[in-house]
């Protein structure tokens, strides 16, 4: 007789099984291009014997973009898990209720009004980003957070930065504007490795923080009666863990661009996997990464000749998707 997996048991499959398909990702993204490598080359240059064209393929060319998108879906998907999870609405993710927007507009401003790149432009989406969910916080507050006025109050926010952001677009130069449109798309075409840098010590921390939080976060989907119940100040717990979100979202977003719906799909696909209605966040990294390096792959490679951004693949899967939970939604 079979036995069912349940628990910590099935999240640690689970989370396995997601990482085999992230290694097969990271081979195909490193080997294919214009000068092909068999998986054997690519393991060498990972591991340090590699040969000059594979070092130089890897470390200098694709390397830097793959790990972009792996750390961007890693933390796309913590973000949307934390935020889903503590306003307990499933389509409560940083996308909808406007911080994705918001941290777009203030990383937009940076470049067309400052020309700012790089750690600047880093530091200028995170501080945007964190000042936009302060505002969607103060008005969506009445006596605690609750989801739907978040979410209505985030589509809100979410429409006027797009209105800032339409008008910056027609301020700045051409160049500027081009430079602008290809970020707000979601793009890894040209990531920064300093950038991507900055992320990775970023991520680290601030996952480090989520799976600290992580039991008050199982809490609270509980309920905030009985979270108070169990001697925890729900307030309290979760401004921490959203600020913890925003922080993901906006680094995430200040290295690609706005990649849209990864954040959306990776916690439910991931609750939905381990089941038991558990808030597991290193499945919903796993999946967030795989979600936006397949189709990264499929943004490089679809369209012989044109290497379209990520977002719009993200955004062919994800749109249809909101538009489900919305129409089952009451």
């Amino acid at each position: 007789m079979r036995t069912r997996l349940v628990g910590p048991r099935r999240e640690l499959v689970v989370l396995g099984s997601v990482l085999v398909v992230l290694v097969a990702l990271v081979l195909v993204g490193l080997g294919v291009g214009e000068i092909p490598l068999a998986p054997g080359q690519v393991v060498a240059a990972l591991v340090g014997h590699g040969d000059t064209v594979s070092d130089f393929v890897i470390g200098q060319l694709r390397g830097p973009r793959t790990l972009a998108a792996l750390l961007v879906g890693a933390s796309l998907g913590v973000a949307g898990a934390i935020v889903q999870s503590v306003v307990r609405n499933p389509i409560a993710s940083p996308d909808v209720i406007g911080v994705t927007a918001g941290a777009s507009t203030s990383g937009l401003t940076a470049i067309v009004l400052f020309g700012a790149s790089g750690a600047a432009l880093f530091t200028t989406v995170v501080v945007g980003a964190l000042v936009v969910a302060a505002v969607i916080g103060a008005l969506a507050w009445r006596r605690g957070i609750t989801g739907n006025r978040v979410v209505l109050v985030g589509i809100g926010v979410a429409a006027m930065a797009l209105s800032v952001t339409g008008w910056l677009l027609t301020s700045g130069s051409v160049q500027q504007a081009g430079t602008a449109l290809l970020w707000l798309s979601g793009s890894l075409n040209a990531v920064d490795s300093g950038v991507v840098a900055l992320l990775g010590i970023a991520f680290v921390v601030l996952m480090v923080a989520a799976l600290v939080q992580s039991p008050r976060l199982t809490v609270l989907t509980l309920g905030d009666d009985v979270a108070s119940a169990l001697g925890l100040r729900p307030d309290r717990a979760k401004v921490l863990l959203l600020v913890t979100a925003v922080c993901l979202t906006a680094a995430a977003v200040a290295t690609a661009g706005p990649v849209a719906f990864v954040a959306l799909m990776a916690a439910p696909i991931a609750r939905r996997l381990v089941g038991g209605g558990r808030v597991a966040l290193g499945p919903a990294a796993a999946i967030g990464a795989a979600i936006t390096l397949s189709s990264d792959l499929v943004a490089q490679f679809a369209i012989p000749g044109t290497a379209l951004p990520v977002g719009v693949v993200t955004g062919v899967v994800g749109a249809p998707y909101l538009l489900w939970l919305l129409a089952r939604g009451r």
